[in-house]
């Protein structure tokens, strides 16, 4: 993807300068990131936060070990960024001032008001309106402070881990989490949540999977803006693919414990993730991202 010469959004809060430690909640069991079931762990959260599931129930402490009193907290300085590191943050700056410039445009046809959220680059670990947040979270998008929270270590973590990379797939991840954005701003997060509410888990978890793949939708949408600008290179949406289909549901689930069980998927497919955002991407229409109508 051409980047280099494109605007660079102002919206980004570069929490890097520092580095906060805390204490587990006493009592708490912590995250099993050791050993092979906490491998499992990790890619599961690595997953749902990459393509943006709500993490605001882990943030708020729902789980144990995620202590919400900061007054055990201390902080150190980390290093300066490195030369790759500092691009990596520069590309993250032009991936969200593109999502900017589309939904701005988008909205103002329908009438209506684009309030741009805030990207916070941190490293390790960050406050936010919705708990605390830690780096093995992935990417992850807050509606209470209307921020994307991350952690630019994913960028590396998505080669290793998930078997996706490149600048165009990279900003796949922004702009999925900015789909969430526009799902709060257009009061779809607001009405899947009180539904979920009344319904079984069986059924909440579809709900999520319909969320997510509408982001991946909105994320297709981004995709096509910018390759109408004429922006991508060869092999770029093909990189997105691969990584789309790293983190789908069943193929996390069958390399975490061998087992597929589809009424626990909260994201979708790798077929699925893949068919949305193409879906986005060949319309460039919102309209064609209603995942609620239909099975």
């Amino acid at each position: 993807m051409r980047w280099e010469n494109e605007r660079r959004s102002q919206n980004i809060e570069d929490r890097r300068g520092e580095k906060r430690g805390r204490s587990v909640a006493r009592g708490g069991m912590g995250l099993p990131l050791k050993g092979k079931s906490g491998l499992a762990v990790l890619a599961v959260v690595i997953a749902a936060g990459y393509f943006g599931f709500d993490l605001t129930p882990l943030l708020q402490g729902e789980m144990p070990g995620i202590e919400q009193s900061h007054s055990n907290s201390s902080t150190e300085r980390v290093p300066q960024a490195s030369p790759a590191e500092q691009r990596m943050a520069d590309f993250t700056a032009v991936a969200l001032a593109k999502t900017e410039d589309l939904w701005k445009a988008r909205f103002k046809e329908q009438g209506m008001r684009y309030r741009e959220p805030t990207l916070v680059i941190y490293s390790g670990s960050t406050r936010t309106a919705c708990g605390y947040g830690q780096a093995a979270m992935g990417p992850f998008y807050c509606p209470a402070d209307e921020k994307v929270y991350l952690d630019l270590s994913f960028y590396n973590d998505m080669q290793r881990s998930l078997g996706g990379g490149g600048d165009f797939a990279q900003g796949y991840v922004v702009a999925h989490e900015v789909g969430h954005h526009v799902q709060n701003l257009l009061g779809i997060s607001t009405a899947v949540r009180q539904e979920q509410a009344r319904v079984s888990k069986v059924e909440a978890n579809r709900l999520s999977v319909k969320m997510e793949l509408q982001a991946d939708c909105f994320a297709g949408i981004w995709g096509r803006s910018v390759q109408d600008q004429n922006l991508l290179e060869v092999g770029d949406v093909e990189k997105a693919m691969r990584t789309a289909a790293a983190i789908g549901d069943d193929r996390l689930q069958k390399q975490a414990n061998g087992v597929v069980v589809p009424d626990s998927f909260t994201h979708g497919t790798s077929k699925e993730r893949q068919a949305w955002f193409m879906r986005g991407f060949n319309s460039g229409d919102i309209n064609a991202c209603n995942t609620f109508s239909g099975s």
